[in-house]
C-alpha cells in the first residue's frame, strides 16, 4: 500500500499582497497614527479583504511591528575585523535603514504615540535600534581598551553622540551625505593615528 502522500498546506501567500497590505498600514500608521489605523482600513486600501489580513497579522498591533520590522532593509554586519571597521559598518547599517523612504516618518509616529502605546516604541527600541547600539558600544570599548580611543571615553556616551548625530542632522536639514557615516565616526575615532610631535632632546 502507499504511503499517504501530505496535503498541501493551502495556497501560497502572493508576496504582492504582502507588500501591499504592508505599504498601507505603513501610510495609515504614519497617516493617522495607531489609533485611526484599522485592519479594515488597511485591507481596503491594499485592496483585499480583512480575513486576508488577518491571516498574515493577527490582529493591528502584530501588522504595526511588521512595519516596525519592514525599517530594517540591511542586516546587522558581523562582527568581525577591527574594532573602529565594526563600528563604522554599524553606523553605515543605522543610515541605510533610517534613510528608506518614510523611515523617518514612522518613528516620528512611534514617538507620537509613546504615551497611549508605548509598546509600539519599545518595538522598535528592542528590534533595531538597541542591537545596533550594543554592536557599536562593543567595538567602542575594544577601541578604548586597544588604546585607539582615549582612556576616559565612555562607550554608552559615544554611541549616544554618534548615532545622535543623524537625528540632529536630520531634524535639521533633513540632508544626509552618502558618507555620513565616516565623517562622523572620524570626528570621535580619526581613521589614521594621530601624528604625535618629537619631543627635541637637549642641545
Amino acid at each position: 500500500m502507499r504511503p499517504a502522500e501530505a496535503r498541501p498546506a493551502g495556497r501560497p501567500r502572493d508576496p504582492e499582497l504582502d507588500r501591499a497590505i504592508l505599504a498601507a498600514a505603513e501610510q495609515q500608521l504614519r497617516g493617522a497614527g495607531y489609533a485611526g489605523m484599522s485592519l479594515e482600513s488597511v485591507a481596503a486600501a491594499a485592496g483585499t479583504t480583512v480575513p486576508a489580513v488577518r491571516r498574515r497579522f493577527p490582529g493591528k498591533a502584530s501588522l504595526a511591528v511588521a512595519v516596525i520590522d519592514s525599517l530594517r532593509v540591511e542586516s546587522m554586519p558581523a562582527e568581525s575585523g577591527p574594532p573602529r571597521s565594526r563600528a563604522l559598518a554599524v553606523l553605515r547599517n543605522f543610515c541605510a535603514n533610517l534613510l528608506r523612504q518614510n523611515s523617518m516618518a514612522v518613528v516620528g509616529t512611534l514617538l507620537a504615540e509613546e504615551c497611549r502605546h508605548p509598546e509600539l516604541l519599545a518595538a522598535f527600541r528592542h528590534r533595531l535600534a538597541e542591537p545596533r547600539r550594543a554592536v557599536l558600544r562593543r567595538a567602542l570599548a575594544e577601541g578604548i581598551s586597544s588604546g585607539e580611543l582615549p582612556d576616559s571615553a565612555d562607550p554608552d556616551v559615544l554611541a549616544s553622540m554618534l548615532i545622535g548625530s543623524f537625528y540632529a542632522r536630520y531634524i535639521a536639514t533633513s540632508d544626509i551625505p552618502d558618507d555620513w557615516a565616516e565623517q562622523t565616526l572620524r570626528q570621535v575615532w580619526p581613521d589614521t593615528p594621530a601624528a604625535h610631535t618629537p619631543v627635541p632632546g637637549p642641545p
